[in-house]
């Protein structure tokens, strides 16, 4: 089968596309015939060398998201073969989710939604749960006020939905030509970024904005952010945490049920076929991109 990996760190073009076994899931897991693959801003962290090394003498595989189907299990596995299912390639691994087969473990993994298509559902797992689990680290009651920086992007949009579904008040961040999308999603404020807002309950920074986000927050408030290991030195008071999102399928079942009530809007900026994914990761690096940017088989 056909993988994206890289074998050396760089730009765009470290990205390959290489000829692999195609692997056999051990017991609890699954193997997904990839139907579809988001592409984030983490895969070219992975690329960059910036999260993790290399394996000596080997590859690095790309893709934390997947929408696809069952199709071998290994013992005690959950999923039937033929189910459409969305999953979390979490962490590295000599091949990931940019692949036309991708083994995962049957407890990241959730049935597919049934309202949008297979390259809409590949935008999901990632973005929701960092989304979600950031908000549960918050633990805001209904009422509290919330900044959200980067507002108009995959997991800014998604936080944004899910407080607004739980009863915050919620202030977007974004360009001033994202102030009717960031609104659509239930925001009740909107502000253009690098203006000023202060006095918030929290803020969650999926902009990664860092120090400067913790001017926005009151005294004693809080700041999450969506970097691992990288949240900015508490000031004021403010209680510092930052998400590191977790492989956990029946959070993203639940979250699948949102999509499909309409709660949750999946969006995708554009598709590329497994032999243009060091495109892909170009227009990525442009940046400006709103929704996610999607590999095909």
């Amino acid at each position: 089968m056909r993988a994206v990996v890289v074998k050396a760190f760089g730009g765009p073009e470290a990205v390959e596309l290489v000829e692999t076994a195609v692997p056999e899931p051990g017991p609890g897991q699954v193997r997904i015939k990839v139907a579809a693959a988001a592409l984030n801003p983490v895969d070219a962290a992975y690329r960059a060398g910036i999260l993790v090394p290399l394996p000596e003498g080997g590859a690095l595989g790309l893709g934390w998201d997947v929408a696809g189907t069952v199709d071998a299990v290994g013992a005690g596995a959950q999923y039937a073969v033929g189910t459409e299912v969305v999953a979390l390639a979490y962490g590295p691994a000599p091949v990931k989710a940019h692949a036309d087969h991708v083994v995962v473990d049957g407890s990241a993994v959730a049935a597919a939604p049934s309202s949008v298509d297979a390259v809409h559902a590949a935008t999901v797992p990632l973005n929701t749960l960092t989304a979600a689990q950031a908000l549960d680290l918050l633990d805001l009651a209904p009422g509290s006020t919330l900044l959200v920086t980067g507002a108009a992007g995959a997991v800014g949009g998604y936080a944004v939905q899910l407080a607004h579904r739980a009863g915050i008040t919620v202030t977007g961040v974004a360009g001033a030509g994202d102030e009717d999308l960031v609104r659509s999603f239930g925001a009740d404020r909107f502000v253009e970024r690098g203006a000023t807002a202060g006095g918030f309950d929290a803020v969650l920074d999926a902009a990664v904005i860092g120090a400067d986000a913790l001017a926005h927050v009151k005294d004693g408030g809080d700041y999450i952010g969506v970097i691992p290991h990288a949240g900015p030195p508490s000031v004021r008071g403010i209680r510092v945490q930052v998400v590191e999102v977790a492989a956990d399928g029946n959070r993203l079942a639940e979250l699948v049920k949102l999509v499909d009530q309409g709660v949750l809007s999946p969006r995708v900026a554009d598709t590329f076929p497994l032999e243009r994914a060091a495109e892909a990761h170009s227009r990525l690096a442009e940046g400006g991109v709103r929704g996610r940017l999607v590999l095909v088989p």
